[in-house]
């Protein structure tokens, strides 16, 4: 065990609950190690479902394009620990990271706090010590009571589209979910909005105008989409004709106009041309990836291998429509190699690839104890009438997957998953 697991499995054992939502102990432990939150650049706060790390990564690759030192924090990670906290570019060493970590540790004192509220002081810790001129800050879970809520006068909010998650958490209804999402929101904060279904939209404007705030919206005040191989922005200031993202999906054209209405809209330093260049260059590791690798040698010649980490009904609903569009280039087989946490239901998830008739084939995510295991996952997919086997490991299913000519698989289902397979093949995120 490396000294970084073994400093994270002593403040995993702080609390009872991994899960606990309240800013009572995070606003405790920074009052004590000198506030850093109070003391960190220009913040953009994302809440949402679904998006958030591309928009922030859209984000960051438009502002360091513009030629700006930019701090990221992201949550989970897929490797390594340090993949959540990027300090001025570059993912923070090791060493860094241990030493914030030993230090909130030793000022904590052993007292009740959750795994993800220590590890997020640290991570303020750190941004308030390394100069930068933006910090792109995700939320954990929900946004009112979420942790990083502490920072009270960010340069501007997003909140990306929201839908069903996390319910035994936030509410068992949309409205409710997206009352906790607009928590974030702050006054004399400007806010952009994705387009959001019309109850949650209601409940966001409400919460808005409560704070006296005039959300810039999709589908009212800004949108995007593709014409002709290109992606085309128009806001009120006007029509921007840019290249399609480097990531796939027409969910990802729509993260990237909402980070390009976020750099309008709060005024960021940001030319078109910089917004050009951060849209070929943007990287979001497992958000429909293709894979190379020792993974991808396991496949025939004519076969794909992309990876994704979607692992709700929206995810899922975003991967079945970009697959749908590779299929009019190329029209190929599905094989897909799932595996999901059981927070849940691999019915939902599936639902959307009935259309393709796909290959299920079903795994264990290693190392966590609160995976499906791989035969129910089958068992259910089955129970929808899709053709599905349990696989002893990834490696495995890809051989399997190999008998079948010229197939596009794709790995997916957890982020979790994502995470064991970059590993695997041998390339984390860097």
């Amino acid at each position: 065990m490396s000294r970084t697991d073994a400093i994270l499995e002593r403040l995993l054992a702080l609390h009872p609950k991994l899960i606990d939502l309240g800013l009572e102990r995070t606003l405790r432990l920074l009052s004590e190690i000198g506030d850093p939150h109070k003391r960190l650049p220009p913040v953009i706060h994302v809440a949402g479902t679904n998006g958030k790390g591309s928009t922030i990564a859209f984000l960051r690759a438009f502002l360091e394009a513009a030629g700006k030192r930019v701090h990221v924090y992201t949550s989970p990670h897929l490797v390594r620990f340090n993949e959540r906290i990027r300090l001025a570019g570059k993912l923070v060493s090791t060493r860094r990271l241990n030493a914030a970590l030993e230090y909130c540790e030793k000022v904590n004192a052993g007292r009740p706090i959750t795994f993800f509220e220590i590890t997020t002081v640290a991570a303020f810790h750190l941004f308030a010590e390394e100069p930068a001129d933006f910090l792109l800050l995700e939320v954990g879970m929900g946004g009112r009571l979420d942790t990083t809520n502490v920072v009270e006068h960010p340069l501007g909010t997003i909140i990306t589209p929201v839908s069903l998650d996390h319910q035994q958490f936030l509410g068992n209804d949309l409205a409710s979910i997206a009352a906790e999402k607009a928590g974030i929101l702050k006054r004399g904060a400007p806010a952009v909005l994705a387009r959001q279904a019309d109850e949650a939209q209601a409940v966001i404007e409400r919460a808005a105008a409560r704070l006296g705030i005039a959300p810039f919206a999709a589908g009212q005040d800004f949108d995007g989409c593709v014409q002709d191989g290109r992606m085309v922005y128009q806001d009120e200031a006007g029509l921007i004709d840019l290249p399609l993202p480097r990531l796939i999906g027409a969910h990802q054209v729509d993260n990237a106009a909402l980070a390009v209405a976020a750099v309008r809209h709060f005024g960021l330093p940001v030319s078109v041309e910089e917004i050009e260049t951060g849209l070929a260059r943007v990287d979001w590791p497992a958000r429909l990836s293709p894979l190379t690798g020792k993974l991808r040698d396991l496949l025939p010649a004519g076969a794909e291998l992309w990876l994704d980490g979607g692992h709700n009904a929206n995810g899922a609903e975003a991967l079945a429509a970009a697959l749908e569009q590779m299929n009019r280039v190329r029209p190929a087989p599905l094989v897909l190699i799932m595996g999901m946490m059981n927070t849940r239901a691999p019915e939902d998830f599936l639902a959307p690839f009935a259309r393709f008739s796909p290959h299920i084939l079903a795994v264990t995510i290693p190392g966590e104890a609160n995976a499906w295991r791989a035969d129910e996952i089958a068992d259910r997919a089955r129970s929808c009438d899709f053709a599905a086997h349990a696989m002893p490991s990834v490696r495995a299913a890809l051989k399997s997957a190999s008998a079948i000519a010229d197939a596009r698989v794709v790995i997916c289902g957890s982020l979790y998953l994502a995470g064991h397979v970059l590993h695997a093949n041998g390339t984390p995120p860097t």
